[in-house]
């Protein structure tokens, strides 16, 4: 799961953190003292200051979080929440971090990571699995198949998490949670908490009514705890996994997975497929510093080793400007980019 943040339409690049309430005194640490651990009041969590984010993003760039917490119940998620809130600290959720550009530079206030916040329940009776925020998408998709439960085969090779996914409308093979989902209880910055359906979300082609502006006030801002989904159980499961393996060998063979990446960069724009778009530009294979342009398909973007996140930004950039000279055209970032960036 990350902050409910989307590109406006017309727009290249989105590179700011939510600010939850900038009036507020900030959390600083007194000139000559190194940061320390800071407990969460109340729970068994700790915050920790400048831990690096390169290692927690698919694109294996960016530099660290100003503080971090990784809540191990959804208690601690909010308490965490509250004690940044209060000091009027930016906050930005992470989840597989698979969606993610984060800035060299890192990312200021609190950054809250929902890895940790992992459970599945299958109820056989109505054939419904909820799931935290945390929990890989492709775990998900491996139990529900070794159980002979269908609807989640296309997941496979979708390396996010189920928070993510409820936000995103994560999809493949003409599938996606919008076809899944039951509800999804989400919290917001005061600690109220919701259960919402799909018709609540407003979902479309990779957007849901969770993914907010930067500029959105803080009451607008909602985060996912865990989702609910429609499964049809009673398939014999060596079929259903049959077809969920034939789903990520055809991902394995079809997309560029063997260097570090984000996925599809840039969302399809109707009725064309913005790899083939990139492609006739003929941009596979461009590279800007260590990030290029995948050969096996032109929509990823790879960190061939030693990319920062400002090249993959520029290389973002001069994608979007060469397939709009062409085909007139501007194609919008799925990638969401956190933090901040300068233009080439």
């Amino acid at each position: 799961m990350t902050l409910s943040q989307d590109f406006p339409t017309n727009t290249r690049v989105s590179t700011d953190s939510f600010p939850v309430n900038p009036a507020k005194s900030s959390w600083f640490v007194p000139l000559g003292r190194s940061p320390e651990p800071i407990p969460v009041p109340g729970r068994n969590c700790t915050i920790r200051p400048d831990v690096s984010l390169s290692s927690m993003t698919s694109f294996r760039v960016g530099g660290p979080a100003e503080l971090y917490v990784a809540p191990r119940q959804v208690e601690d998620l909010l308490a965490s929440l509250e004690w940044a809130e209060t000091r009027g600290l930016p906050i930005t959720l992470l989840g597989a971090g698979s969606n993610l550009l984060v800035s060299d530079r890192g990312l200021p206030g609190l950054v809250i990571s929902t890895r940790h916040l992992r459970r599945i329940e299958f109820d056989a009776e109505t054939g419904r699995v909820t799931a935290g925020a945390g929990e890989p998408l492709p775990r998900l998709a491996w139990q529900a198949a070794e159980r002979g439960w269908t609807g989640l085969e296309w997941a496979v090779g979708i390396p996010g998490t189920i928070g993510g996914a409820v936000v995103m409308n994560a999809g493949a093979h003409t599938s996606c949670m919008a076809d899944l989902l039951v509800n999804t209880q989400v919290f917001t910055l005061d600690g109220s908490v919701d259960r919402l359906t799909p018709a609540d979300l407003n979902y479309s082609y990779r957007t849901s009514a969770l993914q907010i502006s930067s500029q959105s006030p803080p009451h607008q801002v909602r985060l996912v705890a865990q989702a609910t989904l429609q499964l049809q159980p009673g398939a014999d499961p060596a079929k259903v996994l049959e077809t969920t393996t034939a789903h990520l060998n055809n991902r394995r063979t079809t997309q560029p997975y063997h260097l570090p990446n984000c996925g599809s960069v840039f969302r399809n724009p109707t009725p064309y497929k913005a790899g083939w778009l990139i492609e006739q530009t003929g941009l596979k294979g461009y590279q800007i510093g260590g990030a290029q342009v995948a050969q096996r398909h032109a929509n990823f973007i790879l960190n061939c080793g030693g990319a920062t996140a400002t090249d993959i930004f520029h290389l973002i950039q001069h994608i979007q400007e060469t397939v709009e000279q062409h085909w007139s055209l501007l194609l919008e970032p799925e990638v969401k980019m956190l933090g901040e960036f300068q233009m080439a």
